[in-house]
């Protein structure tokens, strides 16, 4: 009896803490092994495998856990500037590839472009804290981690300033006020009558134009002021009765300067309900806004069809104006001499209707 009472103590409470009853009380004393505060094994071993920083399985790429490293950044909420660099940083590092820095590609890559460890060593910065950073959590970048990110990215120039932007890096932008245009720009307007010319905001609304403008575009020129708006008409206006013919060209430029202009408005209402709109209302619009690309207001060829003129192809130049803040003056310039005379007969004949049909 006293062996098997010996066994089974040996089996189920030799390695258990002493309890000893005093007036209904327990008392327990501590093993040597435990940790008095949190109750741990003080004898227990780290597991190798685990890193301490990230709490990932060494040689795998883990996510960096905040609850791990003390005053980690917090994750943060769709939808404000944060959460904008976090996407524009993804889609930048899937678009380079390994062989276009000089890395080999590898055979087990399950994502196109780039890893974030590489774009870390690239950069010179902790894996870590780029993981963060295209996380959209909320660190601090200086111009020169950024100026590294962006050279291993090979962002163009507009990437570069959409990146410090979005980084809140620069001074913020002027915002668009109530005024506007100067009398002086409304002169200028009208002196360039030969040429077909528009003042348009960074959202593209269409703020002024002239006579020549007009007949080449009155679609256009005649919406109300909500719809008054050039990617508006383009992206819902039906292929047969849409005037820009290299639509596959410019549609995506168009579209990477209005991202451009929305980093620097982030969170005003006007510009989120007119890129929700407008995604609503098209698909293709939906679809080009989502690659993230950026570009700067610059000189394009546009190549514009006419029911009666016919075919009139120019060059725009985008002018920037010291106000409003962010307009631009884009004046269309015919490329040839057939083009030239299209728009002077446009001229002659204000009467001429823009389409030749309807829906």
């Amino acid at each position: 009896m006293v062996r098997a009472c010996r066994s089974w103590y040996h089996r189920h409470l030799a390695d258990r803490p002493f309890s000893d009853q005093h007036g209904g009380v327990t008392v327990t004393q501590p093993d040597a092994r435990t940790d008095a505060w949190t109750g741990a094994r003080t004898d227990a071993q780290p597991d190798a495998r685990t890193d301490a920083w990230t709490g990932a399985r060494a040689g795998r790429p883990g996510k960096p856990r905040a609850d791990v490293r003390p005053g980690a950044p917090e994750r943060i909420p769709p939808g404000d500037r944060r959460a904008e660099l976090a996407a524009f940083l993804r889609t930048r590092r899937g678009r380079v590839t390994p062989q276009d820095v000089g890395l080999p590609p590898g055979s087990r890559r399950r994502t196109p472009g780039l890893r974030r460890e590489e774009v870390a060593q690239l950069a010179g910065v902790g894996v870590t804290w780029y993981t963060w950073l295209e996380q959209g959590r909320p660190i601090n970048a200086s111009t020169q981690v950024l100026d590294a990110i962006s050279r291993t990215l090979r962002l163009d120039q507009a990437e570069h300033e959409h990146l410090y932007r979005l980084a809140d890096v620069p001074a913020v932008a002027e915002t668009e006020g109530d005024r506007g245009l100067e009398p002086e720009t409304r002169t200028i307007l009208d002196q360039l009558g030969p040429l077909p010319a528009a003042v348009y905001n960074a959202r593209y609304d269409l703020m002024a134009w002239n006579a020549t403008y007009e007949r080449l575009f009155p679609g256009t020129t005649t919406q109300p002021p909500a719809t008054r708006n050039a990617l508006w008409q383009l992206f819902t206006t039906r292929d047969c009765c849409n005037p820009v013919v290299n639509r596959e060209e410019e549609l995506p430029q168009m579209v990477a300067t209005l991202r451009a202009g929305f980093g620097r408005h982030l969170g005003e209402p006007a510009w989120t309900e007119f890129v929700r709109r407008l995604s609503a209302a098209s698909p293709d619009f939906a679809r080009m806004w989502a690659t993230h690309d950026v570009a700067r207001p610059g000189s394009r060829m546009k190549i514009f069809q006419h029911c009666t003129a016919g075919l009139i192809r120019t060059v725009s130049t985008s002018l920037a104006l010291s106000s409003p803040p962010e307009a631009r003056m884009v004046v269309y310039t015919p490329l040839d001499d057939e083009s030239r005379e299209r728009i002077a007969w446009l001229r002659a004949h204000p009467d001429v209707p823009a389409v030749d049909h309807t829906h």
